[in-house]
């Protein structure tokens, strides 16, 4: 998912809106012969994720730079723990800076809360998957992110599988298809590979779905019993995905109602990051 060209790409766009015309700061402060070393610290404790992003941001600025890290993507951290560290000419090392922090930060922050809600499963068969909310342009990093702190991908775009939605499903009542027509209509044009998704919200679509032969079946913003009762009623015949506001506290509840997967945007789209620093040594 996270090549090595997709990380060159989307570090060089962020380097170029950072300093487009040099870094005129570091330039006038500092020799340009200076060498210097620094360390990755966290704050606060967390999950790692993003370090061949962080390195990256390094490298493409000025190759003199090396970057050395302790663990890898995916290991818990301590606060005040050494996670990398950096040498070289010191006006790179400045000029970098804050580009790799904000590609680490957030990225650890995902994997972090990933993390959090994945812990809050222990002990179900559910898994804690992302969505499509994503910052453009940062979708890749992002889903990425959530594989480190154990959570899983949903659809990365929407190529991949078929998901009809509310507004997809009143769009084609509109035009005259119920749901099980619809579904039979969208079997008949995809590759017998293609996943189909539906999302529901309420118990008495449950059975269209079923008929309509919904690989998934999303129930979307359900109570705890009526996401119970879903689980009874699609018996093993589809994955079932719980989604919809979930938070935190909720996620033992819904994880023990027996659903497949738990779909949680607030991974990606409101996250908080990691509070990172580069100390100087």
């Amino acid at each position: 998912m996270l090549s090595q060209s997709a990380i060159d790409s989307a570090v060089r766009a962020a380097l170029d809106e950072d300093c487009p015309w040099g870094d005129i700061t570091a330039e006038s402060t500092i020799p340009p012969d200076a060498t210097g070393k620094a360390r990755l610290m966290p704050r606060e404790a967390g999950v790692l994720s993003g370090g061949d992003v962080f390195a990256a941001v390094f490298r493409l600025q000025d190759p003199h730079i090396t970057v050395t890290l302790s663990q890898p993507d995916g290991s818990a951290f301590a606060a005040g723990e050494t996670l990398a560290t950096v040498a070289g000419p010191v006006r790179g090392i400045l000029t970098a800076e804050r580009v790799a922090l904000n590609f680490i930060q957030h990225m650890s922050g995902i994997a972090t809360k990933t993390r959090a809600f994945v812990d809050a499963t222990a002990g179900t068969k559910a898994r804690i998957a992302d969505t499509r909310k994503t910052l453009p342009g940062l979708r890749r990093f992002e889903k990425y992110a959530v594989t480190c702190g154990g959570g899983h991908n949903h659809r990365f775009g929407l190529s991949d599988a078929v998901m009809v939605k509310d507004n997809h499903l009143a769009a084609m009542r509109e035009a005259g298809l119920d749901m099980v027509a619809a579904l039979a209509a969208i079997r008949s044009k995809v590759s017998h590979t293609t996943s189909i998704e539906v999302e529901v919200d309420s118990l008495a679509q449950i059975p269209m779905a079923l008929e309509g032969g919904a690989n998934v079946i999303m129930l979307d913003n359900f109570s705890l019993d009526d996401t119970r009762r879903g689980v009874e009623l699609i018996a093993g015949r589809a994955v079932v995905e719980a989604s919809g506001n979930m938070t935190l506290d909720r996620i033992p509840a819904v994880a023990a109602t027996g659903v497949d997967v738990i779909s949680v945007g607030a991974l990606t789209h409101s996250v908080t990051a990691i509070d990172l620093g580069l100390d100087w040594d």
